[in-house]
């Protein structure tokens, strides 16, 4: 019998500015929640305390650090991962001797790592790189700078990048101010993992807007 199909997983991102902001939508939400973020925000803000204090409270979860790191790797990811991350974040920018230094720290530990693509840094030559020293994980966003001048759109590029990097072998994460009501635009689209913030964080009923986006996800991506 051939297996099921994985399903598509919801990440909530905690970029709040302080530990008890995060959790309160967290705790709402974790029902419905795959892979937790401590976002870059929260952890300039409280540091590695935060991803410990979450692992201490959720020690099955799937826990990233988005420490987007640029160099140093082989550090920032062994502290990362000792204060109880899985996953690690490395910027599209970062160079290959610093990505292949987070990527054996992960091995040694038993972490992943991620690449946060953009558009300066990305080409499928890199990410074929990134694949090859170890990379499981990418992310596709919406750039936050193009949503600030008015341009709140998925490009054609954007699916066309998600299909390229998901047939070099790539676990592919979408993300940037994602809603319940636009996820059709992924509709056939090999898509791994969504992110959503604001849409859970900055809700009235975290919970309630976690299980819409499941259950959308479940709808349009299955």
């Amino acid at each position: 019998m051939a297996a099921a199909p994985a399903r598509t997983r919801l990440q909530i991102a905690l970029d709040t500015t302080d530990l008890p902001a995060a959790l309160r939508p967290l705790n709402q939400a974790i029902e419905h929640v795959d892979v937790i973020e401590c976002g870059t925000i929260l952890i300039i803000n409280e540091g590695l305390r935060a991803v410990r204090e979450i692992r201490a409270l959720y020690p099955d979860a799937t826990i990233l650090a988005d420490v987007r790191i640029a160099e140093a790797g082989a550090l920032v990811a062994r502290n990362c991962f000792e204060a109880g991350a899985d996953w690690v974040s490395c910027v599209a920018g970062a160079s290959l001797t610093t990505v292949d230094q987070v990527c054996r720290v992960a091995r040694e530990l038993g972490g992943q790592v991620q690449v946060e693509l953009n558009d300066d840094h990305y080409t499928p030559d890199k990410a074929r790189e990134w694949r090859r020293v170890g990379v499981e994980h990418v992310i596709v966003k919406r750039s936050r700078d193009l949503e600030a001048a008015g341009t709140l759109e998925w490009r054609e590029t954007d699916l066309e990048r998600i299909r390229v990097l998901k047939e070099l072998g790539f676990t592919v994460t979408v993300t940037g101010g994602i809603t319940a009501a636009e996820l059709d635009v992924f509709a056939g689209q090999p898509v791994d993992v969504v992110i959503a913030g604001r849409e859970i964080v900055g809700a009235i009923d975290p919970e309630a807007a976690a299980r819409r986006l499941k259950e959308r996800l479940a709808e349009v991506l299955r």
